[in-house]
């Protein structure tokens, strides 16, 4: 089955973390400093501003929904009413670089990556770019700690059904750079453990967002306008086999998340502010309603 992708929105810069949750697509607009919603029976609209460069979106198994604050370099809980409430900005006493995407398992953790995209890094206080988690204690504080120690710009990060595997897109940019899906395993006292690299793009643009279907297979966006194939989705099964590409209608997509009653839909976003929608043969994975 080709999927046709329509545009439902474009706006004016970056849009990410398509989330679906409650019979509504949430969606962050990067440089608008806002979360914006699609619904089906209305279109597309704000749900709130003031959200400093806010990327990832995730929900948790109670409904709560979890933002990387890109700009403000923390992690935060959204609440309709009352905006974001902060729940971790450092590391070992130094600030975070530039939270990117998250993960949330069944235990409660947050799972994240923490890259820090462009050339101004006179800020940077943490010497590394990794995957860093989240664990709330008894007492409601949350405890960050430090999961990777071989990624140099991670990027998309998905838990597999079972919890077993962590993936990674390592997305950095520069001659003789890492650009691959990694998949790590996630050991039974919560560390983790061997990489493997299933997908090597190089020197093409890698995987920025990524999704699962119904069959654990891992629904990516890739791609750009100067080199390769161009913007793409790619399916993988978990061993980093190709099973499908589905060409797309922009040059940088950023993430892309299932939806719909039947969770059949697929909505995708993008560098240039795209908010694009497919129905397509597959059944997405939703975590946090399984």
């Amino acid at each position: 089955m080709t999927w046709q992708f329509e545009q439902l929105t474009k706006l004016d810069g970056i849009t990410e973390g398509p989330l679906w949750i409650n019979g509504m697509l949430f969606f962050t607009h990067i440089a608008g400093n806002r979360i914006m919603q699609y619904r089906p029976d209305s279109g597309v609209g704000e749900v709130c501003g003031g959200t400093e460069a806010s990327n990832g979106l995730m929900a948790d198994r109670a409904g709560n929904i979890y933002a990387c604050v890109g700009g403000g370099r923390r992690i935060a809980r959204h609440h309709h009413e009352r905006g974001l409430e902060d729940l971790c900005s450092e590391l070992d006493g130094k600030r975070l670089n530039s939270p990117n995407d998250l993960a949330i398992d069944s235990q409660g953790r947050i799972w994240f990556t923490d890259p820090r995209y462009g050339d101004y890094r006179d800020d940077m206080e943490l010497d590394h770019e990794s995957v860093l988690r989240l664990t709330q204690g008894v007492d409601g504080a949350w405890a960050c700690e430090r999961m990777t120690f071989d990624t140099t710009s991670p990027n998309g990060i998905l838990l597999s059904p079972d919890e077993s595997i962590l993936y990674v897109a390592e997305s950095k940019y520069g001659e003789g750079q890492s650009r691959d899906l990694r998949a790590y395993s996630v050991l039974d006292d919560g560390s983790l453990g061997n990489v493997q690299i299933l997908h090597n793009f190089y020197p093409h643009r890698g995987i920025d967002g990524m999704c699962l279907d119904s069959e654990g297979n891992i629904v990516a966006t890739a791609g750009w306008e100067e080199s390769g194939p161009g913007g793409m989705i790619y399916v993988f099964t978990p061993q980093g086999r190709v099973l499908e590409t589905h060409p797309l209608p922009c040059n940088r997509p950023t993430n892309c998340a299932f939806g719909g009653a039947d969770l059949n839909e697929l909505f995708v976003t993008s560098s240039e502010g795209h908010l694009l929608h497919a129905r397509t043969d597959r059944t997405g994975y939703l975590p946090y309603m399984a």
